[in-house]
């Protein structure tokens, strides 16, 4: 069973002429999602299906190895057609060589900020629930209303905060998930048991018109750091989480019952490397074990901080700048979940891992890191300091 990225990419828009291959961030927009794709080892084809000698140029010019194009017809690349039409035009085709269980991805160009962990992701979650398909999502807290005044999502009389609201999934339309089989059957992408992958909220912008050009390029720099204007000579000090950061969240249990962690040699070396450079380093976390102290001293970083009588991980960090005489916003700190969040938002230099949770993701200036907690991440992070 293959797993086959489809992008339709046609030449003719008409908000915005070759959209498809304009600069976005310093890169052919059509670019981001090739890249993510390319990197990811569930992906096995990528086709590109496209009326334009403009554009087969520019993608045959990135050198992606699973990257094929695929020449639409014209019934298919009109105006009018939709993507299913460009879809099935594929399918059908003698180059598409695809057998009824493959996996077939719809993948839109104009939805750039999707990554190599959500492809990824999704594949692993639309396999173990033994989706039909699979659609992307992200959460919206807003009140609808009906245009005859009813209340469509909350009650009025007991209007929730936002933090108590659980708000909507909106279709946010980056890629959708299905058997070939179904997509033949039903001439759908979507159909019989649906899942949904959810994804940040800034995820949630579509590059249709000129406005949401601008709009989209502010966020993808914004949270994806695709060109970091940090100074981050500012760094005065470097904090860490644990589980999560410095381990892979896993909990693991001896015969005798003991709890256990692993961390990664990486990451301890890219502590060390990064104190050698004359920044403070140290470790905050909510937990309180004997596993993180040895670890802290094995290390010889200069603060560590467990448990909660410091009340809370800001709390921790405002102590610990004020015995180095420094601000927050000379702190680097990378955390990945809810408990992070108040930190995060109130450090200078703020970064999670690529699989930390959606709260922390959408945190504004965040840099989201390529690799995933207790995989070297930290050691990423540190050599991202480092190189200024």
């Amino acid at each position: 069973m293959a797993a086959v990225a489809f992008i339709p990419a046609r030449g003719g828009s008409q908000s915005i002429p070759l959209k498809n291959i304009r600069s976005f961030c310093g890169k052919p927009l059509i670019y981001w999602n090739l890249m993510a794709l390319q990197s990811s080892p569930f992906i096995d084809r990528i086709v590109v299906s496209t009326d334009s000698d403009a554009i087969e140029q520019v993608v045959q010019g990135f050198g992606f190895s699973k990257v094929e194009l695929f020449r639409r017809s014209s019934s298919s690349a009109s105006s009018t057609a939709s993507s299913e039409m460009a879809m099935l035009d594929f399918i059908n085709s003698p180059a598409s060589q695809l057998k009824g269980d493959d996996l077939f991805l719809l993948v839109q160009a104009t939805s750039p900020f999707t990554r190599e962990y959500d492809f990824s992701k999704a594949l692993q979650l639309f396999e173990k629930n033994k989706f039909d398909s699979l659609l992307t999502c992200v959460r919206i807290k807003r009140f609808f209303w009906s245009p005859d005044g009813r209340s469509l999502n909350y009650d009025y009389m007991h209007r929730p905060r936002r933090q108590d609201f659980d708000g909507e999934l909106m279709e946010n339309g980056a890629f959708y998930i299905s058997k070939v089989r179904s997509i033949l059957e039903t001439g759908n992408r979507l159909s019989g048991n649906i899942g949904i992958y959810e994804m940040p909220e800034y995820m949630g912008v579509e590059i249709d018109e000129e406005d949401d050009w601008h709009i989209a390029e502010n966020l993808m720099l914004r949270h994806q750091n695709i060109v970091d204007k940090r100074d981050y000579r500012k760094v005065k000090l470097f904090l860490t989480d644990v589980d999560g950061v410095l381990t892979d969240a896993g909990m693991y249990y001896s015969e005798n019952g003991d709890e256990l962690k692993k961390f990664n040699t990486r990451d301890g070396m890219g502590l060390r490397l990064i104190k050698s450079k004359g920044i403070k380093t140290g470790i905050i976390t909510s937990e309180d074990t004997m596993m993180v102290e040895r670890r802290f001293k094995k290390l010889e970083l200069d603060y560590l901080y467990q448990g909660k009588k410091y009340g809370g991980k800001l709390a921790a960090a405002l102590d610990i700048c004020e015995k180095e005489g420094i601000d927050i916003s000379q702190v680097a700190y990378i955390g990945d979940d809810v408990n992070c969040h108040e930190l995060l938002s109130k450090v200078g230099f703020p970064a999670c891992p690529c699989d930390a949770d959606n709260k922390i993701l959408s945190i504004p200036n965040i840099l989201v890191l390529s690799k995933q907690g207790g995989k070297g991440v930290v050691r990423e992070y540190v050599e991202e300091i480092i190189r200024q």
